[in-house]
């Protein structure tokens, strides 16, 4: 079975192109719009990896994944943002983000990241 890549971002086209480029790679891809889409889905335990922007409309990123370590859901998480910054890069370090992704980011580093997310090594 092949492992689900949560993707929460609040822009449709971030949303669309990770979906086609992962789904490309053999990923099966769930998406969601919002922090709170991802906290109603039913199954979060089915998800292996989630790549989640920091700065979303409603609950951010961090608040979310704060939410899931309350639940002790340990979901790998890869943060990507459009506003880097030193302070939301050590945020996310200090946390325990597999990556931190800068966009716009290249498809390499993205899967790069999930496979270390999944303890992959990539051949």
């Amino acid at each position: 079975m092949n492992p689900v890549i949560g993707i929460v971002d609040d822009d449709a086209s971030i949303l669309r192109a990770v979906r086609r480029l992962l789904g490309a790679a053999g990923f099966t891809v769930k998406t969601f719009s919002s922090a709170e889409e991802f906290l109603a889905f039913e199954h979060p335990e089915k998800i292996s990896c989630l790549v989640l922007d920091i700065h979303l409309g409603g609950l951010s990123g961090f608040e979310l994944q704060d939410r899931l370590v309350e639940a002790h859901l340990p979901i790998p998480i890869i943060f990507i943002t459009a506003h880097d910054d030193v302070s939301t890069r050590e945020r996310a370090r200090r946390t325990g983000a597999t990556e931190y992704l800068r966009k716009p980011f290249d498809e390499h580093s993205l899967i790069g990241a999930i496979e270390k997310a999944l303890g992959r090594s990539r051949s």
